[in-house]
């Protein structure tokens, strides 16, 4: 089976279609996942690593007063950081991580409060996101393990955006195309 950083490029090439990630806690992983992927290039557009609370708002436009409030491990930060990266990046999808590996608690938050969040384009005819999706995680394990299955959810919630937005006819093609039947 694939990996689903692989199915990722594989779908996105197939659509036509870019990614842009904005990372926290993750650091990097995201974005070294997908371009460890041959042919990535295709598709990934670029990465955003905006570990200082500060640089969310300057570099992928979280609004402030909410950083302030809330501080950065929160869901409307998630969505805003992969809405934020999405434009700065000019890329039809933007994914976002933000959230506490420890091994300390931050924001108020305990270790393993992870935020992953996908932001797409408009869902034909109508007026929303075809991705605008956050999902909270609680996770257990060590620092690695908590960044690394944030990667994975991360990943895990864009493919599944993906594959629900394929009509079958879509399906059929892209199956088509890859000698599948």
């Amino acid at each position: 089976m694939n990996s689903p950083a692989t199915e990722l490029v594989r779908l996105l090439t197939v659509r036509g279609e870019t990614l842009a990630v904005a990372e926290s806690l993750t650091g990097g992983l995201v974005a070294a996942e997908i371009t460890a992927v041959p042919g990535a290039s295709k598709v990934f557009r670029g990465s955003v690593t905006a570990y200082a609370t500060g640089l969310k708002h300057a570099l992928l436009g979280v609004d402030a007063a909410l950083l302030a409030r809330h501080g950065a491990v929160d869901p409307q930060v998630a969505g805003q950081m992969a809405a934020g990266v999405r434009t700065v990046l000019g890329a039809d999808w933007g994914i976002a991580t933000t959230g506490v590996a420890g091994p300390d608690p931050q924001d108020g938050k305990p270790v393993g409060t992870v935020f992953v969040a996908v932001d797409g384009p408009p869902a034909a005819g109508s007026g929303s996101a075809g991705g605008g999706k956050v999902e909270a995680l609680r996770l257990n394990g060590d620092r690695a393990e908590i960044r690394m299955e944030s990667v994975r959810s991360v990943l895990a919630v864009l493919l599944k955006e993906l594959v629900g937005e394929q009509t079958g006819n879509e399906r059929a093609q892209d199956t088509e195309r890859n000698g599948g039947f």
